[in-house]
């Protein structure tokens, strides 16, 4: 018998005074079964940096074919492909030839230093994607809960994160930008 995703419900407070994007989201995130409290809270995170009405999440571990998150257009043509994780390159330049701009979240402090050192000449190359290094991530996943009331708030690309548990700070250097 296959494993079933876990359920998260989460209560999402948003204030990116450096978008002027200020909303409540109420979301339901499955995890799937392989996945971390880290990568599902690094997916979270992924979310906020980019938060919109059209945002969704896609099957990403799931099926090979969707990213973490997407937004598409009215007419269904995808506007940002959203990754967490340290992919293949052929998969970034695959995702590049299908989305107006790709976005790849780096998680796993060294691992993820390592895999900007070997992948960062073709990623600069690359003229629609940025790659964002999230360095220090426990503290994010230690706030993991399937029904988690949390509170992200951005200003000068700082982020701070507030929940039951208390109150951090997370960097989220970005690596590459598109602008």
């Amino acid at each position: 018998m296959a494993l079933k995703s876990t359920i998260y419900k989460i209560d999402l407070n948003i204030a990116d005074m450096d978008r002027h994007y200020y909303q409540q989201h109420n979301l339901t995130l499955a995890k799937h079964p392989s996945e971390t409290d880290e990568r599902l809270m690094v997916r979270l995170l992924a979310f906020v940096l980019y938060a919109d009405e059209h945002l969704q999440f896609g099957n990403g571990l799931s099926d090979d074919d969707e990213p973490d998150l997407w937004q598409k257009d009215l007419t269904g043509a995808i506007q940002r492909w959203i990754c967490v994780g340290l992919p293949e390159e052929r998969e970034i330049r695959k995702a590049c030839g299908r989305a107006e701009h790709v976005v790849q979240v780096l998680y796993g402090g060294r691992t993820a230093d390592m895999w900007w050192a070997q992948n960062s000449k073709a990623m600069l190359k690359l003229d629609n994607v940025t790659v964002i290094n999230l360095p220090d991530t426990e503290q994010l996943a230690a706030a993991a809960a399937r029904g988690l009331s949390i509170s992200f708030s951005i200003q000068d690309e700082q982020i701070l994160v507030s929940y039951e548990g208390g109150s951090f700070e997370i960097a989220a250097i970005r690596l590459k930008d598109i602008g």
